[in-house]
């Protein structure tokens, strides 16, 4: 059985990866459309694990949110503040008249998906239009989201077989029993060391304090993102977000570590980096 998994998560990563980084690359539309489906999918599967504590969360207008965030942070036809203001008041309104259980659990959960899914995501398409005063070039953004993806996913394998072969002392037992420290050092470690060689590759329009920031911000808080994303998962009842990627469980337990830092390395760059 642990082979036929091992089989099925080789095969969605040798086609996913590449899709994902073409479109990384390409940008525009086609790494809107990553990003939409990435965030649809993941507050659709947010909204699953909240059903199971009891909370029905307005699935439809709070992806209808969502889609119209990314398409501002890609389009930048408003100001951000309109659409959550316009939201939230849509949103009140309309649970008015739903009528199913806990209007304060429904309207939790839907603005928790929203801040939590939509406005980290919508990072991903400012990082990837973000523009540096130093460089001219369009694929800048391009590189910058890729070595934040080979970041992410060295960490992520460092961090689970660093733990499998040494991991002696447990990192959050209350969250991810299976979870260490040794592990988690192990990701931090080689997060870290996948940017730095990003820097000596790709990122040469970065300075070195900041390709090693975003490597420490991604070391650090993307084990973070997982840990978060296994709490709520945890209060749910369930192992998976869902089983749509064959293999790996849902598309929220596959990008929470990169919806959970894009954010910070927008912040980052915006204040560091301009």
């Amino acid at each position: 059985m642990a082979k036929s998994e091992n089989f099925k998560r080789v095969i969605v990563s040798l086609v996913g990866v590449p899709l994902i980084l073409i479109a990384s690359y390409l940008g525009g539309y086609y790494f809107f459309s990553i990003v939409a489906i990435i965030s649809l999918f993941s507050f659709y599967e947010f909204g699953r694990l909240v059903k199971n504590k009891g909370a029905n969360a307005n699935l439809f207008l709070g992806g209808l949110i969502i889609f119209v965030l990314l398409l501002n942070q890609y389009l930048h036809f408003t100001d951000l503040e309109l659409i959550i203001v316009l939201s939230s008041l849509l949103l009140l309104t309309v649970e008015l008249f739903r009528n199913k259980g806990s209007a304060i659990y429904n309207l939790g959960s839907t603005f928790l998906g929203i801040f939590y899914i939509g406005i980290f995501a919508a990072s991903l398409i400012g990082l990837r239009e973000f523009h540096f005063l130093s460089v001219e070039s369009n694929v800048d953004g391009a590189y910058l989201i890729i070595s934040i993806l080979a970041s992410i996913w060295i960490g992520d394998s460092a961090a689970y077989y660093g733990g499998i072969t040494l991991g002696r002392h447990k990192l959050f037992p209350r969250v991810s029993p299976q979870k260490s420290w040794e592990g988690a050092i192990f990701g931090f470690i080689f997060a870290i060391t996948t940017m730095i060689l990003a820097k000596i590759i790709i990122l040469n329009f970065l300075s070195w304090n900041t390709a090693i920031a975003l490597g420490f911000i991604v070391g650090i808080f993307g084990q973070i993102g997982d840990l978060i994303e296994s709490l709520i998962k945890r209060d749910a009842g369930v192992k998976d977000s869902s089983a749509i990627i064959p293999g790996h469980g849902g598309i929220f337990d596959r990008f929470d570590s990169l919806l959970y830092t894009a954010p910070l390395i927008f912040l980052y760059l915006s204040f560091f980096e301009r």
